[in-house]
């Protein structure tokens, strides 16, 4: 039987090439989305890969939706990608509370959620496979994004922690933080911007998904399952 993996906000950006990539891989992937119905059916119509809708951010939201992947997909989860994320950026000094409290919700609240409601089943089976998207950001800070940068460094101590917890249970729980990668959302970016961030990086370009997916296979891979608590930089060189 095919291990099942559960990827959140995984139909669109960095999530999508998650997804696909796990599914070329051989898993049977579920991806959650939000609200985004119409990118969400698409990305369906495409991949073949099944979506799910709930709100990361809520408890209960994902504990229905965790139930019903595991109801059509027949099966527990093996491996849980906590990719969900949003972004309001703002100084702190002008910062309104709700942009905090929904940066930390999403980024980081649903990590806790989403592990929580899986995790009994991955100790009972002595196998699972959490990897956790953090970022660059999370290591380092970033001008306007106290929020962001709070949350994915929140993510860095959770993994270290709860791979602590897990070691003995057949259970591997890691991090990834990507740099600059080239998305719809970075994209957009203006050209002059997107320049200077450039000069940043010593490989001189953006990366792309599909590095992000690589270091997502590799650590969902038996190959990996010495591997605990690391935070893998998959970002060009920047700041080492």
């Amino acid at each position: 039987m095919k291990k099942i993996a559960l990827v959140t906000g995984g139909t669109r950006g960095i999530g999508k090439g998650i997804s696909v990539a796990l599914k070329q891989a051989g898993y049977a992937v579920a991806a959650n989305y939000n609200s985004d119905f119409k990118t969400a059916e698409q990305f369906h119509a495409e991949t073949g890969i099944p979506v799910f809708s709930w709100d990361v951010s809520s408890y209960d939201a994902c504990a229905k939706g965790v139930e019903t992947v595991c109801e059509e997909m027949g099966g527990t989860v093996d491996i849980l990608v906590n990719n969900a994320g949003i972004t309001k950026d703002s100084m702190l000094h002008k910062m309104d509370v709700s942009f905090w409290d929904k940066v930390i919700s999403t980024n980081l609240n649903s990590v806790f959620y989403m592990t929580r409601l899986v995790i009994p089943s991955m100790r009972d089976k002595k196998f699972g496979r959490i990897i956790n998207i953090s970022s660059v950001n999370g290591l380092k800070g970033q001008v306007g994004q106290t929020n962001y940068s709070a949350a994915k460094a929140g993510i860095i101590g959770f993994t270290k922690a709860l791979a602590l917890e897990s070691a003995n249970k057949g259970i591997t729980v890691n991090a990834i933080a990507p740099g600059y990668i080239a998305t719809d959302m970075t994209n957009a970016i203006r050209d002059d911007i997107k320049e200077k961030i450039t000069d940043t990086i010593p490989m001189k370009r953006f990366g792309n998904v599909e590095e992000i997916s690589n270091a997502v296979l590799f650590l969902a891979d038996e190959k990996a399952s010495f591997i605990t608590g690391v935070t893998l930089s998959v970002n060009g060189g920047q700041y080492l």
